[in-house]
């Protein structure tokens, strides 16, 4: 069983900070690449940010400069450092992982709960 669980959400004023975290757990083998998606009320779900096993990553526009992710793979965790924060920043963060729980099992993906980030003054 592997569970991911995102934390860290809160209410922040805008030009705030804010660190969210992902832990992933259970009998995993390898980990692949962990990103972090958000969805804003009526909106699609959209790419933050994603990082590979060997650290590279990869961010949506709207984020850039604003926005790092890191990867902690001792504990299969990442997280992601958002300053600067903007109304627009708003929505459920969730956080997505590619793993195998053995090495010849396919490459297997799941996501966590997600976890409430608001922007407002």
């Amino acid at each position: 069983q592997v569970q991911v669980v995102e934390s860290g959400g809160a209410l922040v004023q805008p030009g705030g900070s804010l660190r969210l975290s992902c832990i992933a757990s259970g009998n995993i083998v390898r980990m692949y690449v962990m990103g972090w998606y958000r969805q804003a009320p009526g909106k699609q779900r959209e790419l933050v940010a994603k990082i590979t096993s060997t650290g590279i990553t990869d961010f949506a526009e709207s984020v850039k400069g604003r926005f790092a992710i890191s990867r902690d793979n001792a504990k299969n965790t990442i997280y992601l450092q958002m300053n600067s924060l903007k109304s627009e920043d708003t929505a459920v963060y969730y956080c997505n992982a590619d793993f195998q729980t053995y090495p010849q099992e396919p490459i297997r993906s799941t996501w966590g709960q997600g976890t409430q980030v608001t922007v407002s003054s």
